[in-house]
């Protein structure tokens, strides 16, 4: 905006930033990011951190607030900036919720999960006592700044972890997003989410995909961005995957976990008659086809039965349980029997 530059630039006053960039994308992008501000004359302080799972802690936050204060920012003007995976996005935006009360925050993502999932919506947090985000808040950015070339960088298996939260929203709410993933899942995985010119069979696959997940997970929260209803397509993939990503940390990254309780979920429905035979092998076909795991012998009875009783406690004593109804559609049912999902479950484990 020609506007704010002349503003910016006019100033009498330095422009200051203060930005948190995950250890890993600082080793591939810290020397660009550094002469970017370098060259528009921009005071900063960068802060290289590992943001992992296993660091997501008050700890870290403290850390980054620390930091934040020996810096000095101006809470109004000098938006703190995180460029990083989920885990740092939720971790940066939970220390500047906390700093002075409240403190803008931008996030840039850095991988496909955060791409369309952290940095969509409100919420950050960090892990405590073992137990996935236990701690946060509902503290939206000021912007998400969306650059799909940080993805060329990742490993495949972070890209198929991505997908699992984008499959999540096609199975919950669009069936052409559905198609699409079934259709262009391997040229997505190969080409690591390039707009790639000359590829007429695919169009534009990458931004198709991820333009419509963003569209429909904001259709989602928008409405409901402080979770006050409770009944949330969102939560598909969420209702056991919490208890068993961390159970079995490092082994299984988020979209993973996720995938694995869709694929549960799945046999759930398919056991209510809520979908045919044929439309549970095309979900897991297209799971498949996402190179996304669909079973882990982590994920046992009495785990999935312990999730389930936390998700109770959490969730106004309905389990609130989102469930495909077809192809692309969804509904929320409290009234899945024990037996029900014993039955779904054993013949899960069985395929």
């Amino acid at each position: 905006d020609p506007q704010q530059l002349e503003l910016a630039t006019s100033s009498k006053r330095k422009l200051r930033r203060f930005i948190v960039i995950d250890e890993v994308v600082d080793e591939l992008y810290g020397s660009k990011v550094r002469e970017y501000f370098e060259e528009n004359n921009v005071q900063h302080k960068i802060l290289s951190l590992p943001t992992t799972e296993e660091t997501k802690s008050m700890d870290l936050v403290l850390n980054i607030l620390q930091e934040v204060q020996n810096f000095s920012i101006d809470r109004r003007t000098e938006p703190i900036i995180a460029i990083g995976g989920g885990v740092c996005l939720d971790i940066v935006g939970l220390a500047a919720s906390l700093y002075r009360r409240r403190t803008p925050y931008i996030r840039v993502p850095t991988t496909l999960l955060s791409y369309v999932d952290a940095s969509v919506g409100a919420k950050n947090g960090v892990n405590f006592l073992q137990c996935k985000n236990k701690l946060g808040g509902y503290t939206p950015p000021v912007a998400s700044f969306l650059d799909r070339s940080f993805i060329q960088s990742i490993p495949r298996r972070h890209i198929s972890n991505g997908l699992g939260e984008i499959l999540k929203m096609a199975l919950m709410k669009h069936k052409g997003l559905f198609d699409l993933l079934k259709s262009h899942g391997k040229y997505l995985l190969d080409t690591k989410f390039q707009s790639c010119s000359g590829s007429a069979d695919h169009g534009d696959a990458a931004l198709q995909t991820t333009r419509i997940a963003i569209e429909t997970m904001l259709e989602e929260l928008a409405p409901n961005l402080w979770e006050d209803d409770l009944d949330r397509l969102v939560d598909f993939g969420h209702l056991i995957s919490p208890e068993l990503e961390m159970r079995v940390l490092p082994s299984l990254m988020h979209g993973e976990a996720v995938n694995i309780d869709m694929a549960f979920m799945t046999y759930v429905a398919y056991m209510r008659s809520l979908i045919t035979a044929e439309e549970k092998e095309q979900i897991i076909q297209c799971m498949r086809g996402l190179e996304l795991p669909v079973w882990h012998s982590g994920c046992s009875w009495p785990l999935i039965k312990k999730a389930l009783m936390e998700r109770l406690k959490h969730s106004g004593g309905q389990p609130r349980m989102p469930l495909p109804t077809g192809l692309g559609m969804a509904e929320i049912f409290n009234d899945t029997s024990e037996e029900t999902l014993e039955r779904a479950y054993k013949l899960w484990v069985r395929d």
